[in-house]
Order: C-alpha cells, then structure tokens, then sequence
C-alpha cells in the first residue's frame, strides 16, 4: 500500500509545475515545519526544503519533552514558560497519538525543598490555565518511595508531583511533514538550498536548490523566504551576506538511554539542582529511560555531533546520586548528543543555560526572514510569529492563522501505549495489514526487539524515507534505543530499501557502511 500523494517523485513534477511559491521555507526540523505548518493554514502556497531528512539534527535529540520549562520559571521568564504551556496543551489536542501526560517526581533531600518546590509548581500550573495536565501535590518518603522504587531512600524527606508532556520528537516531525503534503504544501528531503536568488533591488525572490539523491538542480522563486536551518543559519545567512557576522552559538545537549529497570514504574524524575546549575531528567520512553541533559557551549555546528567524556560522566555521576540502581557506561544501551542553536553571546558571557531560549525572527536588508531559538514545544508559536513577519514586511498578504486547531497526520486519541505500534496513530491497521501481505514483513527486525519489517516498508513508501539512517534513527527509533541492535538490524533494512527504492548491490553495501559510522557515535561501551 502506496499513499501517492507522499511519492518523492510526485513532490518533485510539484516543484517542475510551480512558477512561483508564496513561502519557501529552508529547514526540516521543528523550527522549519513549524513556518511550513502556519503557512499552510493560511493557504499559502508553501515549500519546505531540508538538506538532509527531517529533524536529521537537533529536532530529533531532544529529551522528548513537551515542557513549559520548569528552569525557565526559576529564571523568572514567566511569558517564555506561559506560551510553552499553552503550546503544550495544543499539541497535546493536536498529536494525541505522539504527546501524552507525563507525571514527574521531584525528590526532596531537605524538608525546605517540599514547601518550596510545591509552590514553584503551583504557579506552574497556573500559568498553564485551563490546558493545565493536572495539579501538583507534595507527596510523603513512602508515596515517594512507592512511586519511584529506586529512588535513594537515605536523607529522603518526600517529593512533590507535577504533570508534563512527553513525546516522539522525530516522529512528529516526519508527521507534520505529511500534514503540510496533505494540506497542498511540498516538504522534500534530500534537497539542499546551495544559494539564494535577488531581485533588481537586492530583494530576495528565491532559491538554488540540488536534489542530493539525482544531482539535479532546481531555480525555485517564492514571495517569502524563511531562513529556519536550526544551527546552519549563519551558513544562509553569509549566503545573503558574505560578510554577516555569527549569529548562533551552538550548545551542545547529551543523553544516556538506560533499560527499563532504571526507572520500573510510570512516573518520571526531575533533579532540579545540579552541579552545572541546569536540572536532569530521568524519563520512561519507550519502555526505555533517558537521562540528561548537558549545556556545553561548542565552536562549531555539525549533523552529528559527539558527546564529551565530561558530559557523560556528569549524567551518570549525577543519576546515580539519586538511585539506588547506579548507572554505568555499560549499561547505557545508546547515548546521542544535540546542538541547540542559542544566540551568539555578546561580551564575555559563556554560560548559555542563561541565555533564554525563546525564539526570535530577524529580517535581513534583502527581506530574507531568519528564525532562530525556541524549543519543539513552541514550534507552531515559531512558525505562525514567523509568518506573521512575512506579512507585516510585506511579503505575503494578510491571512488569519488556523495553525493552532490544525490536527496533525495521522492523529487519534490514544490511551492504551503497550504497544509500541501506537506512535503510528490512525496509519497502525494499515502497518499490521501489511504485515500480513508477506510473512517475511510480519518478522522482527531484530530478535530481541520489538519492531516489524513492515514498518521500514511504510517508513519507505508512506513516510518519505530514503536512507537505512532514516529509518532506525528517526521512523522506527532503533539508534536511540539500542544502538548495537540498530546497527544488527542494518543489513535488513538496506535490502528492503534497495527493493523498495531500485537501488543496487553497490548502494547498499554503501548504505550499511555510512549507518554503521553514524552508530558507531551512539555506542558508549
């Protein structure tokens, strides 16, 4: 089973047949889907371009969170955490099957910490209004302990609950990609934006853009054009203006993925102080757990970057602080690192945990619209703020945003998560009837895992996949959650892809060998 409309060739004769395009947007991650997303429900003709696939960088190494961002109250950025929560309870409506309410745990080792932090998230909860998850309760040593079975027990005085979201970063990005497909809108992988195209009076009115699968290159004119590539805007940017100084500094965030007995039962940990001054998270996905994350200011941007010995050993210094399990290097099944695009610091400061993470839109000489910051949770915010810029310089005509009540693809409400088949949503009959076609696509991937191979077969005809990459890190989640098994699973994966796609012997043995150095950085032991 094809759905036509999601056939990379289709997305391409689309490109051919266009003249001109309302918004170009340059990024695939959550900042540039989210521009995608506004514009669409605007009705305007709008494009997406992606270099490599979606949330191939940042988007999909966050710590799966759909937060209002309880350091960010700390900080005293009340409107920051205000919109987030907001934001939060949309998506919430908008991508039941992806986001759901997740209860946190707050341990206190002080008898000063349970009034204090009960108070902190009281106002957490007001500020969220009526898309509110819950209210926050202070809970005693024995409702503590029973909640969190390996939470360290000496010096505990009791804990305080809130509710937050958490979701699948990745998934929701390939799921608001088809979204805006299904709207009238092109959203491509695999095709780079090499430079930018200018009027007469040195206004933008396009771009130059090569399909990196074929090679082929593409002249694409548009009224508005959305800078929106995460830590690369500098590199658009100087394409503008070769002389525009930096304007991101990248920062850089790392997670451990640990087994299930970490973290055995439903509620999440928050440590809200530690050594570097940022809060850790030890959070159930999956039926996995992830721990982090890091703030380590880094020179310069890359698609994969590399997690420091210092940072891996502060996760699980401070993790094993608090449980009674202590984690290990080898117990760690997959460790994956993430840039945050934060603004370039002026003066001398280098603590970019200080550095606020809501989003801004910049307009350069040449009307080229630059969104930079912000947060997955607030993607929709980015992209109709961003939209709305568009309009107020000119570029598009006034249109009302419908973004906010926009269901995202393959939406349902969803309850029942011990399948692991329910991040597909509405699309899962579809899955397992496929599965049933041919008894080789009904097979594990991997012995001792639980996905099918009629998963790559949809990942490949429904969700515009194209590489073994693709796959186990951002469709079917693999890399992330067993990065040893991913790279077992390699084989099976190039094969289906080479028969889906017409690709040969060559291709896939290539294929293999580019996954396995991607992995390779995912593998702490």
């Amino acid at each position: 089973m094809k759905q036509e409309e999601f056939k990379r060739s289709k997305l391409i004769e689309r490109v051919k047949d266009t003249s001109e395009w309302d918004v170009i947007v340059i990024g695939g991650g959550a900042s540039g889907l989210g521009v995608a997303l506004d514009a669409l429900s605007r009705g305007f003709k709008t494009i997406l371009l992606e270099q490599v696939d979606f949330a191939k960088g940042t988007s999909s190494k966050a710590t799966k969170l759909v937060h209002g961002g309880v350091r960010y109250l700390a900080q005293g950025d009340i409107s920051l955490v205000r919109e987030a929560l907001h934001e939060r309870g949309l998506l919430q409506q908008n991508a039941p099957h992806l986001v759901k309410n997740q209860s946190f745990v707050i341990p206190n080792y002080s008898w000063f910490d349970g009034p204090f932090y009960t108070i902190g998230m009281k106002i957490y909860d007001f500020l969220a209004g009526k898309l509110s998850l819950g209210k926050s309760i202070h809970i005693n040593k024995e409702e503590t302990q029973r909640r969190i079975s390996t939470v360290r027990t000496k010096g505990l005085y009791g804990g305080v609950v809130y509710q937050d979201g958490q979701f699948d970063d990745s998934r929701l990005a390939v799921n608001v990609a088809q979204t805006c497909i299904q709207m009238g809108g092109v959203a491509l992988n695999y095709m780079r934006v090499t430079n930018l195209t200018k009027n007469g009076i040195g206004k933008v009115n396009g771009v130059i853009a090569q399909d990196t699968d074929t090679g082929e290159v593409f002249t694409i004119q548009g009224k508005a054009i959305i800078n929106a590539t995460g830590i690369f805007v500098d590199d658009i940017l100087k394409m503008d203006k070769p002389e525009a100084k930096q304007m991101v500094r990248p920062s850089q965030g790392v997670h451990l993925v640990f087994d299930k007995s970490f973290l055995p039962g439903d509620d999440a940990i928050m440590i809200p102080k530690t050594d570097d001054g940022r809060v850790l998270f030890l959070v159930p996905w999956h039926n996995r757990v992830i721990a982090g994350t890091t703030d380590t200011p880094i020179d310069e941007h890359s698609l994969e970057p590399i997690a420091l010995e210092k940072e891996i050993e502060f996760i699980l210094k401070t993790a094993g602080r608090y449980l009674t399990k202590q984690p290990t290097r080898q117990d760690a099944l997959a460790v994956f690192a993430g840039l945050r695009p934060l603004a370039a610091p002026t003066g001398n400061s280098n603590k970019t945990k200080e550095i606020s993470r809501s989003h801004k839109v910049i307009v350069s000489d040449s009307n080229l619209l630059t969104l930079t910051g912000g947060k997955w949770t607030t993607f929709r915010r980015m992209g109709q703020d961003t939209v709305d810029k568009a309009i107020k310089i000119g570029c598009l005509p006034k249109k009302e945003s419908t973004s906010a009540t926009q269901k995202i693809y393959s939406a349902i409400p969803t309850t029942d998560r011990s399948n692991h088949m329910y991040i597909y949503g509405s699309d899962q009959e579809a899955i397992r009837a496929l599965a049933q076609e041919n008894p080789v696509w009904g097979e594990k991937l991997v012995e001792h895992l639980e996905f099918k191979k009629a998963e790559v077969l949809w990942a490949v005809r429904n969700e515009l996949a194209q590489t073994v990459e693709d796959v186990l890190s951002r469709r079917v989640r693999i890399l992330f959650l067993d990065a040893k098994a991913a790279i077992t699973a390699a084989p099976e994966v190039a094969s289906i892809l080479a028969q889906e796609l017409g690709k040969d012997e060559n291709w896939q043995k290539n294929q293999i060998e580019n996954f396995e150095k991607v992995a390779k950085n995912y593998i702490l032991n």
